[in-house]
């Protein structure tokens, strides 16, 4: 039985490491942000403010992971895993820090948003991050 390489799981890409990477990193300031100091974030404008930031980053993070990956199942993968990082956070918030609780509504957001993702990459959204790519191409010839 052979094993797919890692590469088809992508999209074709001029560039796939800078993709990937730029994936991790937006993963990496969500988690960074989630586990900051309440005093070093700036104020919401309004009340439950924090659940539409909530719901965009995972629904960014996770049509992201739609236009890096080719098929559904890495796809779908990519989305639960991000409503898994977003369940462990609001425990990890609970838990690890003195300034920010755990918020039940705060990982529903985290879920609707990264669900909402998933649904993007069967639009033409889905192609948004080639189209980049191309045009970030040498032109050839």
């Amino acid at each position: 039985m052979s094993v797919a390489p890692a590469r088809a799981w992508l999209r074709e890409f001029e560039h796939p490491a800078l993709w990937v990477a730029l994936w991790l990193a937006m993963i990496a300031v969500v988690i960074a942000t989630c586990l900051l100091p309440a005093r070093d974030l700036p104020p919401t404008p309004f009340s439950q403010f924090d659940k539409i930031e909530h719901f965009s980053a995972y629904l960014a993070m996770s049509a992201y992971a739609g236009m890096l990956f080719a098929r559904m199942r890495p796809q779908a993968i990519a989305a639960i895993g991000l409503i898994a990082m977003g369940v462990g956070l609001e425990f990890a918030q609970a838990r690890l820090t003195d300034s920010r609780s755990g918020d039940a509504a705060d990982a529903l957001a985290n879920g609707l948003g990264a669900l909402a993702g998933l649904f993007l990459a069967r639009t033409p959204v889905a192609l948004w991050l080639q189209r980049v790519d191309r045009r970030l191409a040498p032109k050839r010839g």
